[in-house]
Formats: C-alpha cells, structure tokens, sequence
C-alpha cells in the first residue's frame, strides 16, 4: 500500500461525519431501550465516535450493536456491554480505576471521558502500541501497562473500581486484595464460551459481596491467575 493511499485511509477513518454522529444518537436510543439509564455513561457514548476504533472495513457497520475483530485475534465489545460494564461501575469523577484488557481502548476512552483517574492493563504488545496512541490522540492522559492483567497492577492499588473485558475462569484473587473496601469489581466469570457478568462489593479487608447478572461472551483472560 502507497504512503499516500494509507494517508487517505487514515483520514477517512477519522473524519466524523453528520452520518456518523446520526448513527451515534440512533445507538443511544437502542442502548436506552436495552436498559442503560446512566446519562453520563450514554452521554460519553455519543460524544466519543467509535468508529475510530475499528478497521476501515467495518466503518458503515460501527454504530450497529455487535462486536468486531481487531487485531491479535481479540474484539472490540459491542456497545451494549460497554455500557452495561460501565453503568454498573457507578462511576464518580476522580474515581482510581483499573482495567483488565485495554484492547482497541474503547471502553478506556469511554473510562476517560467520565474522569477516572485510568489504569489499563493488556498483554498483546501490538494492541497496547495502538491503544496508548489512541489514547494519546484523543488528549486523555493514562497510565497503560503492558502485562498480565489477571495479576492487576499492584504498584497502584488500591482502586475504587477495577473492570475486567476478558472472560475470566475463576475471580482472579489479586483483583480483590487490590480493591478498595467498598470499591466495586465488574467481571464476566465462566468457561471460554460464555460467561455470566459478576458485581463484586469489597466490604472488608477479607469479604465480598457477589451479584451474578447476564449471560456474555468475551474473549478469554490469559494469565497466570486465570486461563
């Protein structure tokens, strides 16, 4: 491919267009009637164009509700589960929050934009590459890690929230002893099919409160602490 077809590509892809930021609103309406009420969360949604995020040939698709391949043989989520992860949060500005699975760094912008204060873990070096540039791009500020996010990030712990976007076996021990007392947890725990999402409330320094919610499908969490 010529430098110069590449350069056009590029500036295709980032062109937000009257068509895309309609496409947008029509997601919001779908996503509110599947039950996300959260203003600030579909408000973030609309603003951030996730066709940004995706490769050129799914750019007339972005805005219907399903995942897509990105690279490394990972997903960038559907909206609805980016919403619903992130409504379930309960997110407040300046909340410490760490990420499991930084991916196409949808969900961290999304994160961002609410004003988190962002800890995002990946351990595909070509997906962290493009996630810290996007990142970059959009002029959020975060601290990316390049890793095994089974074992969360330690040196910053603890947080107020902690999101996991793989498919987790088991709950990762680490991520608990890493959460704040009365932080939340947000996890799809279950075989690498399907998963059942989980909220976790730390409410000590040794217990937890569990609430097993909808059926998803990610893709698996590897590492030493799950697949």
């Amino acid at each position: 491919m010529s430098l110069r077809l590449a350069s056009l590509i590029c500036k295709t892809i980032m062109e937000d267009t009257f068509k895309d930021r309609g496409a947008r609103k029509r997601l919001i309406e779908e996503l509110k009637t599947k039950g996300i009420v959260d203003e600030r969360v579909l408000s973030a949604m609309l603003k951030i164009p996730r066709h940004y995020f995706i490769q050129p040939e799914f750019r007339t698709h972005a805005y219907q509700d399903k995942a897509f391949k990105i690279d490394a043989g990972q997903t960038i989520s559907q909206p609805y589960t980016v919403a619903y992860q992130t409504q379930l949060l309960q997110i407040e500005k300046g909340d410490k929050v760490l990420e499991v699975g930084t991916g196409s760094a949808y969900q961290s912008i999304i994160l961002l934009e609410l004003g988190v204060e962002l800890y995002t873990i990946e351990r595909q070096s070509a997906l962290f590459n493009k996630a810290h540039a996007r990142i970059a791009k959009f002029g959020y500020k975060a601290t990316c890690i390049l890793g095994d996010g089974s074992k969360g990030y330690e040196s910053a712990a603890p947080y107020d929230k902690i999101i996991v976007t793989a498919g987790a076996p088991v709950l990762p021990e680490a991520l608990i002893k890493q959460l704040k007392i009365g932080g939340i947890l947000i996890i799809p725990i279950g075989d690498n099919q399907t998963q059942k999402m989980h909220s976790i409330v730390k409410t000590s320094a040794t217990t937890f409160e569990e609430i097993t919610l909808e059926n998803f499908r990610f893709v698996p969490l590897i590492g030493e602490q799950a697949w």
